[in-house]
């Protein structure tokens, strides 16, 4: 059981951490450290805000939801260069702030260009969509998407996932460092937890659109090629990883099991022994001559609660993390990835980044944001056990440590070497998580349960 104290004092420190724009509530900060240089962590981050947003809506407090959501839709309006190159009109901000000049309180969004790297965001208009529907769904307020503007703003977003490509699979590129994972990881490429979130924004722009049959049906069919490409081509379970090992290499046609001609010298004998026998997961990646086996976290669950995963799938990705605990869920849930690189793929992949050493931040860090979707995987999959677990080994902890970005270590032993304290989203993800055990109807705000047609 979790003591209610820690729920009324987690409740406390994350409307502490709310941002006030002419005197009304407009999101969250990343953090309140006092402690370490504050970079950006006094911005609202779409992706870290999505999680307070969803905490706040289960809570009833729908006003500093409707506000953020209303702000992005101004933000993705303005005109923003890059280098001299304009990006996308529908591009939504990674972040915002509020900035004071000449005593007037003014908007300052961060589309990439002052981001570490410069990577723009591909998750941003996603997240925001995902947050739309929940606060439609928990508010009952369709007023707010019949706005011509908001519709707009869908529209506009949908055109930058949408478009045609030079690509011939229905999965969306992305270069490495352009999401929550904003360091280099060599996820670029089609990184399945972008895949996964596409999926779920995509399913939640399909409710949110108001009497237009051409984006509606661009969307069913994006749904349902992208469903049928991911089953096939990233699902592994054991069946799968051997009929990967006996693969021949070097085909030519349109009938060729192995399209994208992955050496099968690649499967490392690490993972034979490690995947049981009735677990399975969705790999990272998979691109020409190339899979990616590592597994991450918030792709899969997120595929649970989209439906992306197919109730058989489900329960295959819980009955991993049930027999794999230690390393998917450790001391401080979730494991972010695992396996983390080390030594020479580390140094290469990763650029020799030191933030990104083993079992540290991207690489293989624990991160208890993600609390709030294994908790939805959880009660949608059935295992609502899972995530009671999970949530009561964490409590105490995270409110003794203050909350902290992330941990480090390969079970989570350690607060992360650079984590910031007080980080919105890791006291979020908690309260949401809690919310979701305690009131299992919240999971309708998230979960999508439709057949696609």
């Amino acid at each position: 059981m979790i003591d209610t104290k820690l729920i009324d004092t987690a409740w406390c420190e994350l409307y502490k951490s709310v941002i006030e724009y002419k005197g009304q509530p407009v999101g969250t900060v990343a953090a309140r450290d006092p402690g370490i240089d504050i970079l950006n962590y006094d911005h609202c981050f779409v992706r870290d805000f999505a999680v307070s947003a969803l905490a706040f809506l289960m809570r009833g407090d729908t006003e500093i939801v409707r506000n953020f959501l209303t702000i992005m839709v101004e933000l993705q309006g303005k005109v923003k260069y890059m280098n001299c190159f304009m990006v996308g009109k529908g591009l939504m901000p990674a972040s915002f702030r509020v900035v004071k000049t000449d005593g007037i309180a003014q908007l300052e969004a961060d589309f990439g260009e002052k981001s570490i790297a410069r990577v723009s965001p591909v998750d941003s208009g996603l997240w925001w969509l995902i947050v739309l529907r929940a606060y439609v769904r928990a508010t009952g307020d369709t007023t707010l998407i019949k706005q011509p503007e908001f519709q707009q703003a869908i529209k506009l977003t949908l055109e930058l996932f949408l478009e045609p490509h030079f690509d011939m699979r229905p999965t969306l590129l992305v270069t490495d460092g352009a999401y929550m994972i904003d360091r280099r990881m060599g996820v670029y490429g089609y990184p399945f937890d972008i895949q996964s979130l596409l999926f779920a924004a995509l399913s939640a722009a399909r409710e949110l659109l108001i009497e237009d049959g051409y984006y509606y049906r661009s969307i069913t069919e994006r749904l349902t090629h992208l469903s049928v490409h991911l089953q096939n081509y990233y699902w592994l379970d054991f069946d799968r990883l051997n009929t990967i090992y006996r693969y021949n290499v070097e085909g030519y046609g349109s009938q060729v099991i192995n399209a994208f001609n992955i050496q099968p010298s690649t499967i490392k004998p690490a993972l034979i022994d490690w995947l049981p026998a009735k677990g399975g997961y969705f790999a990272g990646n998979v691109g020409p001559g190339r899979m990616d086996f590592r597994y991450f976290a918030q792709g899969n669950l997120l595929a649970i609660v989209s439906s992306l995963a197919t109730q058989d799938q489900s329960h295959k990705i819980m009955a991993l993390i049930e027999q794999r605990w230690n390393d998917l869920i450790g001391q401080m849930p979730v494991k972010l990835c695992f396996p983390a690189l080390e030594g020479n793929d580390w140094e290469i992949v990763t650029g020799a980044d030191p933030k990104n050493s083993a079992w540290s931040y991207h690489n293989g860090g624990n991160w208890p944001f993600l609390l709030w979707l294994f908790a939805a995987a959880a009660q949608k999959s059935g295992h609502p056990t899972l995530a009671m677990r999970a949530l009561e080994s964490a409590a105490e902890r995270l409110a003794d440590e203050c909350w902290p970005e992330y941990f480090d270590g390969h079970y989570g032993q350690l607060v992360g070497k650079e984590a910031r304290r007080f980080q919105s989203w890791s006291v979020a993800g908690f309260l949401a998580a809690y919310q979701l055990l305690e009131q299992p109807s919240q999971l309708n705000l998230i979960e999508f349960g439709f057949q696609l047609n």
